[in-house]
């Protein structure tokens, strides 16, 4: 076997899970996707070099964060409108955009299924907007010891610096996340049928555009936001506002909803009259809806492979 021929034979079983890594990392799907191409080129370039001191995962995981930590020197971070600062705006105003390099949305397909199903909530957008808020290398330190369970001294070995150094940075970005309130919670995830019924519900008020059943999806408490509008919307009524104030769907059927999933979350492509609108990620809570992050990039689509017109 040729050293090329081994070299994928070895690598290319990580490639989903490298996927995961760099999205962390950069919480963008399109980033991820270059920068794991990018690591496997510069690793195949190197395999001759390659000692098996550390074993293939390692030394492939060690190449992709300083791959993403490069990369990461010249990029703004990701928010989400709930991360702008702004409070919560009024659904009557006249919507603003923001260009600046929003949050995406992660396939659950282009990820190992069982990382999704074990690891749910290390990919929740809730997580991924909070580690957006840390320097690139407190988010490589919590994500290598907190969500892959690194040992600190594999860490610093990554990063090229001391045990101490990884203990100190961890400590920084908890606390930081912390202090922003930007804790991940563990949620109290809905049964199989309790989620089947809920999204269902969701689907059937969406398109019969149902105003009082849409005003019932949601908790009390609901967040909406929708980049690349910077504004944010709370509770039931003003997302229903919101909705019946901007919404182009004004009669039922304008609106399609074809079901998919996102970073472990419920998700949907949704069409106004057959064309791409939107793709909404839904947080549960019990019976009702806590969260909605509806994506308004449409290159998405693709991203997900849902079609380009229904």
């Amino acid at each position: 076997m040729t050293d090329n021929e081994e070299f994928l034979r070895l690598a290319d079983p990580l490639r989903r899970e490298l996927i995961a890594h760099c999205y962390r990392m950069t919480g963008s799907v399109h980033d991820a996707e270059d920068l794991v191409q990018e690591t496997y080129l510069r690793a195949w370039k190197a395999y001759e070099k390659f000692d098996g001191r550390a074993s293939v995962r390692t030394w492939m995981y060690k190449i992709a964060t300083n791959t993403c930590l490069t990369a990461l020197d010249s990029r703004q971070r990701r928010p989400m409108p709930t991360g702008l600062g702004a409070p919560s705006a009024d659904p009557s105003d006249e919507l603003v955009t923001r260009e600046v390099p929003w949050l995406e949305p992660l396939p659950d397909s282009m990820v190992d299924p069982a990382n999704v199903a074990t690891s749910r909530s290390s990919l929740r957008l809730a997580l991924m907007a909070a580690l957006q808020h840390l320097p690139a290398r407190q988010r490589a330190v919590l994500v290598l010891r907190e969500v892959l369970q690194w040992k600190a001294a594999e860490t610093a070995e990554v990063l090229g610096t001391t045990t101490v150094a990884v203990n100190s940075m961890l400590q920084r970005a908890k606390a930081q996340l912390e202090q922003a309130g930007l804790r991940e919670e563990e949620l109290a995830e809905p049964s199989a049928q309790e989620r089947k019924e809920i999204l269902d519900r969701y689907v059937k008020a969406f398109e019969d555009y149902d105003v009082a059943a849409i005003v019932e999806l949601f908790t009390q408490d609901a967040v909406w936001e929708m980049p690349p509008f910077e504004g944010w919307y709370q509770g039931p009524e003003d997302i229903v506002r919101l909705i019946t104030t901007w919404c182009p769907a004004k009669v039922p059927g304008d609106l399609r909803l074809i079901p998919t999933e996102a970073n472990g979350q419920a998700a949907f492509g949704m069409y106004f009259k057959g064309e791409p609108f939107a793709i909404p990620v839904l947080t549960l809570s019990g019976d009702r809806v806590s969260h909605v992050s509806q994506f308004f990039d449409l290159s998405l689509f693709k991203t997900f492979g849902l079609p380009d017109h229904l």
